[in-house]
């Protein structure tokens, strides 16, 4: 009698759970964001589990203000220092801390850190007027970008709430200029003018200071985005030739790798995942148009607008690629929606990975999936959503249930 109840409890949860896969969206996603009121929006950071796209958009008056996007939320307006501009650059990887510049009442940009509890905090300068933030570590904490100082020269920083805002020097110029940091904030890249005047990617370490990492023959480099480790760094160069062209330098061997364009003349990488082996940017094609690319070592250089064609409606394309999350998922920037003009986007390259319940992906289904799915209830997006409906509930849990086990 037993093992009957048990046959028919079984058969149930199978039927349900079943029921749950056939009924899913098992796909990948392409959500245009949305705007502030006005005529334009840009997206430039995305958390760990794309759940949260941070950039700047105009509102109905024409002035950029930086926002938070969710999918439950939509676009929010995270305001100014008292002015009329913002824009968000960065965001930590649990989505809660953005960083960018904002107008003072004063009319001065000011490099800001903003939580919701905290609202928007001026981090100040270096002894001037005007200040950028442009990435943020993986928890918050460090913040790096650009200061005028008292000589009204433009050096590269690194701020965390104990010791202010250091200034990171440069390469022999007057100027420097810092965009990404690594995961746990020790590692700062960047761009700065060296003593002939010639800009130069840079990695900066406390240890070793600002390292140039050089240029791919010609006489310009500037590093965009950085590995969470700090061992991958992407940016754009010029060549021997005179054309700017995205590159991928790595630690292990020092050298500066050529990735090619999308058949124009200009490409740029701006953001690469934790491993390093995912980088996005954007790339002029053949007609000269830019458009949104990823590039990985075994495929070389895509566009993206031919990869995800199935996504786009007619006349829309992806423009530009500015950030990705850690694992490769996401991939955010800005481009043309038909239907509505030019437009942040928020795309998911894998739609629903973990759909067998493997939610950490690490091939076994087991009790942190099940404690991942039961943390998440009630948000949207990320590998918790198992059945892909866009909320993680009792669904998802029940997919990680009948999976149990697998793989291990």
């Amino acid at each position: 009698m037993k093992d009957s109840r048990h046959f028919r409890v079984s058969a149930l949860l199978s039927a349900c759970v079943l029921s749950l896969i056939a009924t899913a969206g098992w796909s990948q996603s392409l959500t245009w964001l949305g705007r502030l009121g006005g005529s334009e929006s840009r997206a430039y950071g995305v958390s760990a589990d794309g759940a949260v796209v941070v950039g700047y958009a105009n509102n109905a008056a024409g002035d950029w203000h930086a926002f938070r996007w969710t999918a439950s939320g939509g676009m929010q307006d995270l305001g100014t220092l008292g002015g009329d501009y913002s824009e968000a650059y960065s965001v930590s990887a649990d989505g809660t801390v953005v960083v960018g510049s904002a107008e003072n009442a004063a009319g001065q940009r000011r490099a800001f850190r903003w939580t919701a509890l905290g609202g928007m905090q001026d981090l100040g300068t270096l002894g001037g007027d005007w200040s950028y933030a442009y990435g943020v570590s993986a928890d918050g904490a460090v913040v790096v970008g650009w200061a005028e100082n008292a000589p009204w020269y433009h050096p590269a920083f690194r701020w965390t709430a104990s010791g202010g805002m250091q200034d990171l020097g440069t390469l022999g110029g007057r100027e420097s200029y810092a965009y990404g940091v690594a995961a746990d904030g020790a590692v700062v890249v960047g761009g700065s003018n060296n003593a002939a005047g010639q800009r130069r990617a840079f990695r900066w370490t406390a240890s070793g200071g600002m390292q140039d990492l050089g240029t791919l023959g010609g006489n310009y480099s500037e590093a965009w985005g950085v590995s969470a480790n700090g061992a991958v760094v992407v940016g754009a160069a010029d060549n021997a030739a005179g054309f700017r062209h995205a590159f991928r330098w790595t630690e292990v061997d020092g050298v500066m790798r050529d990735l090619g364009t999308l058949g124009g003349g200009y490409s740029r990488a701006d953001g690469v995942s934790a491993d390093g082996t995912v980088v996005v940017g954007w790339a002029y094609n053949a007609a000269q148009q830019p458009r949104a690319f990823r590039w990985t070592a075994a495929g070389g250089m895509e566009n993206l607008n031919t990869t995800y064609a199935n996504l786009l409606t007619p006349g829309s394309a992806l423009w530009e690629a500015r950030a990705i999350s850690p694992d490769g998922r996401y991939i955010v920037g800005w481009g043309y929606n038909a239907a509505t003009g030019w437009e942040a986007f928020l795309l998911d390259t894998q739609g629903c990975a973990s759909e067998n319940g493997d939610v950490d992906g690490n091939g076994c289904v087991d009790e942190a999936d099940l404690l991942a799915v039961l943390f998440a209830f009630g948000s949207t997006l990320g590998r918790e959503d198992t059945n892909c409906d866009g909320v993680v509930d009792d669904a998802d849990w029940l997919i990680v249930l009948f999976n149990f086990g697998s793989g291990c």
